[in-house]
C-alpha cells in the first residue's frame, strides 16, 4: 500500500472553511477513486490552522490518478490562495 501524509498550514481566518473543503475532497476521493482506500482529515484543536491528512492508495499509480483527477485539481486551485505550507510525504505501509 502507498501512504501519503500531507501537513497543511493555512491562513488562520480561513481554517474552518479549509477543513470543510478538505473533508469534501476526502469524500470525493473515496467515492470516485477505486484505488483510494483511506483519506483521514485530522485537526488540532489548539492550532486550527494546521491540518494533517493521512491517505492510503493501492499503489503509486492510484495516487498519480488522484493527482490527475478533476476534483483534486479543483480542490488544489481553490485552497492555494489560503495555504501557507503544504508538506507532502510518501510512505510505504509495512504489512509484514
Amino acid at each position: 500500500m502507498y501512504v501519503v501524509t500531507v501537513l497543511f498550514e493555512v491562513e488562520p481566518a480561513s481554517a474552518e472553511s479549509f477543513v470543510n473543503r478538505v473533508r469534501r475532497q476526502a469524500e470525493d476521493s473515496l467515492a470516485r477513486e477505486p484505488g483510494c482506500q483511506r483519506f483521514d482529515v485530522c485537526t488540532n484543536p489548539d492550532q486550527p490552522e494546521r491540518v494533517f491528512l493521512y491517505e492510503i492508495y493501492d499503489n503509486r499509480e492510484a495516487f498519480d490518478a488522484h493527482l490527475a483527477s478533476g476534483h483534486f485539481k479543483a480542490f488544489d486551485a481553490e485552497v492555494a490562495p489560503i495555504t501557507r505550507v503544504k508538506q507532502v510525504d510518501p510512505w510505504h505501509l509495512d504489512e509484514s
